[in-house]
């Protein structure tokens, strides 16, 4: 079992940033890959970035590649989502997941989801 917290996130301006830790418990961390997913009101969920178990790959969807910026480190149980020059469309509810079978942009790869956290870009 593990246990996913996401935090931090809010209201924020177009154009400004936000980094999104989310903290694990449980079983080893080290031994997921780590995603993160988001779901505006209306839409269905969309992947958003993943990383591979130490971090050495990294993959974006479309939209947020060369603004978003996935990392982890094992040695803290966490696994963040640094955001910049947010646009109103990156408005969702920001989930983390965490899977035990592959780095992978499917969300039905992810065995463990956090609660998620607001992010609201509007000015």
């Amino acid at each position: 079992q593990v246990q996913l917290v996401e935090s931090e996130g809010g209201l924020v301006q177009p154009g400004g940033s936000l980094r999104l830790p989310c903290a694990a418990s449980g079983r080893a961390f080290s031994s997921y890959a780590m995603g993160w997913f988001r779901q505006a009101p209306g839409k269905e969920r969309e992947f958003v970035a993943c990383i591979s178990r130490n971090g050495g790959l990294t993959r974006y969807t479309d939209s947020v590649q060369g603004r978003f910026t996935i990392s982890r480190d094992n040695a803290k149980n966490t696994v963040y989502l640094q955001m910049n020059s947010l646009k109103p469309e990156d408005t969702a509810v920001y989930y983390c997941a965490a899977s035990s079978i592959a780095y992978a942009a499917a969300g039905h790869m992810y065995e463990y989801w956090g609660q998620g956290t607001q992010v609201t870009v509007s000015s």
